[in-house]
């Protein structure tokens, strides 16, 4: 038994010492934003914010996150009260099948809570380790741009 503190809610779980955080999320929580794509650390599609900084679900075991905070894409807005960055990527067209989207919106969280005023440069080197396979990425830099703007006046 561990206890993830996962989307500001605790859970005790039974899980297999060798079970990884993605598998754990996915299977025995539902959440399906995290995205299972390489599995071998390489695509980004499996990005989580670990106590705020990104980390790989595919590259971690499960224990490793206990005593520590899991935010997926399902905790950082609602269908109903959207974080400004989702905001942002659906205004500027910042996806087009969207399965490396969830993972790219935490990262940009990231980069925005440590560096608000990122250029596009900046919004580069914070995203180089995501792979959009459909090529997004004009419209990416244009949605994390966005997404600085409305986090000015954003107090969630």
């Amino acid at each position: 038994m561990i206890t993830l503190n996962v989307n500001n809610q605790e859970h005790q779980l039974e899980i297999e010492p060798h079970g990884t955080l993605i598998d754990v999320l996915q299977k025995k929580m539902g959440l399906m934003g995290v995205r299972l794509s390489c599995g071998q650390g390489e695509c980004g599609a499996c990005t989580i914010l670990l106590n705020g900084k990104p980390a790989l679900a595919c590259m971690m075991l499960a224990h490793q996150a206990e005593g520590k905070k899991v935010l997926t894409i399902e905790g950082l807005g609602s269908y109903d009260d959207l974080h400004p960055i989702q905001e942002a990527f659906i205004e500027e067209h910042g996806f087009q099948c969207g399965f490396c989207t969830p993972g790219i919106i935490l990262s940009t969280k990231n980069l925005l809570d440590s560096k608000p005023n990122s250029g596009p440069q900046d919004i580069a080197e914070a995203l180089s380790g995501h792979i959009c396979r459909c090529g997004a990425y004009p419209k990416i830099i244009k949605s994390v741009q966005k997404a600085a703007k409305k986090i000015e006046d954003y107090d969630g």
